[in-house]
């Protein structure tokens, strides 16, 4: 285990900014490995963001208790026996200092101080269940914070939603091979058979640099699914191949990028209609981003040149602006045009809104905004994600109540000229600097006809 002094200056840094928020201590438990079906059999451990934002690496059943800069490990020493399945294991002094801890002591020690300490639950049941016994309060993931944990999770979120030099070190190192990763897999698709040989090449890549990726990898001709996890079909001449893949550094940070390409290695006349239309809505996202602007409008704005764009091909009909203020829009991107990125691809949503949205402001109701995860000014140092999108639903285009609503305003049998086209998604990772923004994932190309020559590409 080594550590630059960098990064001790910079975790150093951030607990101090913490101990200017808050007069109270925090404490903040790395969270344990959970069983997949028998105790020696886990799932590969993640520890809490904000234990990493703070502590730096990942350690596992270890909790950090942070007051007026200071910070103390509690974590024990490895089991000897241990070291016959693991290796050798750094010591608990050891891990101290290469996070530059003031203090370090047994996990059992930690009880002795608990008093008026704030904290913010893990994902993992036995942890948070821990959690709830020793501070004599219920502490679960999915219910908001509370009282003195609220006031902490406020202060947490102030600290990340700009990011420090360190972190953006990470976050490139993480882009770079994400994008390295989708090269790959656009080469490899011209001998392809399955997603699934496109997602391992893709996924080989990211763990070729001895990362793992972000989130579970979506790799698939079924576009139109949202989330959809399978990789198992087979890849067609006329299918498009939407690939959502991201690479998390070994601390933790993330990356998060669509592209969608034809796995005939050129886009039909439809496809390529649609296609330019999603990069239209991106691109003028992309133009308006800059400190001060609502991400709310950025929404809009993608909506907008969507609609527009689906009104000239004649699918959508009446006014672009008066087709958004109704959600019609929805139909075909009903999600919301990103979200904040850093140490999670989502990051601090375990918070639920706290660090999404504006205080004060609530989700809205309506069907074209109820998904929009980032709902606040943009500021300088913020990382987030542009990923307009359309998207041929079932469940939303066959619901026969939503047919009824909207038969005069959707030319149903042109939109059947485009049944080649289930979805398409662009994303990039953008951050918002003091005189308007970065593309951090520029290096990977999102027009159709650079798309198309990464195609061609020898394998």
């Amino acid at each position: 285990m080594h550590t630059s002094s960098i990064f001790l200056e910079t975790l150093h840094h951030r607990r101090q900014r913490l101990a200017e928020l808050i007069d109270f201590p925090a404490i903040l438990w790395s969270g344990g490995s959970s069983s997949r079906n028998f105790p020696a059999n886990v799932f590969p451990f993640r520890p809490s963001s904000h234990f990493l934002y703070f502590g730096g690496i990942p350690l596992q059943n270890a909790a950090i208790r942070l007051e007026s800069g200071k910070l103390q490990l509690f974590i024990d020493d490895p089991n000897p026996s241990s070291t016959l399945w693991h290796g050798e294991t750094p010591t608990r002094e050891e891990i101290a200092a290469n996070i530059g801890a003031d203090d370090a002591r047994p996990i059992a020690e930690l009880e002795d101080y608990l008093e008026n300490a704030a904290t913010i639950p893990v994902q993992d049941a036995a942890t948070s269940t821990e959690q709830s016994l020793l501070l004599h309060r219920w502490l679960l993931p999915q219910q908001p914070p509370q009282g003195i944990d609220l006031e902490l999770a406020k202060a947490i979120v102030s600290l990340r939603l700009t990011h420090d030099a360190a972190a953006l070190v990470e976050l490139r190192k993480a882009v770079a091979v994400s994008v390295e990763a989708h090269k790959a897999g656009m080469v490899v698709t011209s001998t392809a058979k399955l997603e699934a040989e496109v997602r391992a090449a893709m996924e080989a890549v990211i763990i070729g640099y001895n990362m793992t990726t972000a989130y579970a990898s979506i790799v698939t001709v079924h576009g139109e699914f949202l989330h959809n996890n399978h990789y198992y079909h087979s890849l067609e001449p006329g299918d498009l191949l939407l690939a959502d893949v991201g690479a998390e550094t070994e601390t933790g940070w993330a990356a998060d990028i669509t592209r969608t390409w034809p796995v005939s290695g050129k886009f039909s006349s439809t496809q390529r209609d649609i296609y330019d239309i999603v990069l239209a809505a991106h691109d003028a996202c992309f133009e308006k981003i800059a400190p001060g602007v609502e991400y709310g409008e950025i929404h809009l704005i993608a909506a907008t040149v969507i609609t527009e764009g689906l009104v000239d091909l004649g699918i959508l009909q009446g006014k672009p602006e008066d087709l958004v203020k109704m959600d019609l829009h929805a139909l075909f991107f009903p999600h919301g045009i990103g979200h904040l990125l850093g140490l999670d691809v989502h990051d601090m949503e375990d918070l639920g809104d706290l660090a999404g949205y504006e205080e004060g402001r609530k989700r809205s109701d309506r069907f074209g905004l109820s998904y929009l995860r980032l709902n606040r000014p943009l500021r300088a140092g913020m990382l987030v994600t542009i990923e307009p999108g359309f998207y041929q639903v079932p469940g939303i285009l066959n619901d026969p109540k939503i047919r009824d609503q909207y038969e005069y305003l959707i030319n149903w049998e042109r939109l059947e000229q485009f049944a080649d086209v289930r979805g398409i998604r662009i994303e990039d990772d953008v951050l918002v600097t003091e005189s308007g923004s970065e593309v951090l994932t520029a290096a990977l190309p999102n027009q159709a006809n650079n798309i198309e020559d990464l195609l061609k590409l020898p394998k």
